[in-house]
């Protein structure tokens, strides 16, 4: 198998984390210069139809794209340690809130850095509204995640791939130095607590 990907890309990200916390140490790596537009060369377009990252490439030619059907591709091949449940109690309490994250944290965060980083200007030209109004409506989730979190260590009832959709999607809140509201303090401590595992560097 081969990973298409990039370093520092949230959503490349997500899928290093996996691997990370699975060990998986045998699917070739394809690095993919993002910035200069590899992705949306015909010969990427043509393997994956979209020019999103990352990409997965099976051995029998098989392409697909977008982070969780790859993660949960790579959860079936390398099932421990489990980040999508074990029953159908938990794979629905993972399944929301990873959608929740998803949502209403990771892609407001992304389109908030997107439209205010220089160096992304590449990719589109920036818009302050735009990034403002994201930026308040993945807030407003992180409200709601900390008064979720005063009362449970992870978002479920352990450390998943929820945890890691948004985990990530804060994350990448770095690159214009951003932080979350310090009064979300329980935020503070989980996101702390997800990024000091190991797999958390994957990516970076």
């Amino acid at each position: 198998m081969k990973l298409y990907t990039t370093r520092m890309a949230p959503n490349p990200r997500r899928v290093s984390w996996v691997m990370a916390e699975k060990g998986i140490s045998d699917i070739e790596i394809v690095d993919v210069n993002l910035l200069g537009g590899e992705h949306r060369q015909p010969e990427y377009r043509n393997r994956f139809t979209f020019g999103h990252l990352p990409g997965l490439e099976l051995d029998d030619g098989t392409c697909f794209t977008e982070t969780l059907a790859i993660a949960r591709y790579l959860e079936t091949l390398y099932p421990e340690p489990n980040l999508f449940g074990v029953d159908a109690r938990e794979q629905a309490l993972i399944e929301m809130w990873t959608r929740r994250a998803e949502i209403y944290l990771a892609n407001p965060m992304m389109m908030y850095v997107r439209m205010t980083h220089p160096a992304l200007a590449a990719l589109e030209a920036p818009q302050p509204e735009v990034a403002a109004y994201n930026k308040a409506g993945a807030e407003k989730f992180m409200k709601a995640m900390d008064r979720h979190l005063a009362n449970s260590e992870y978002l479920t009832d352990r450390f998943s791939m929820a945890d890691i959709v948004a985990a990530v999607g804060i994350d990448f809140g770095r690159l214009v130095k951003y932080r979350p509201p310090e009064e979300y303090t329980h935020l503070k401590r989980w996101l702390d607590l997800c990024l000091s595992r190991p797999a958390g560097k994957a990516g970076l």
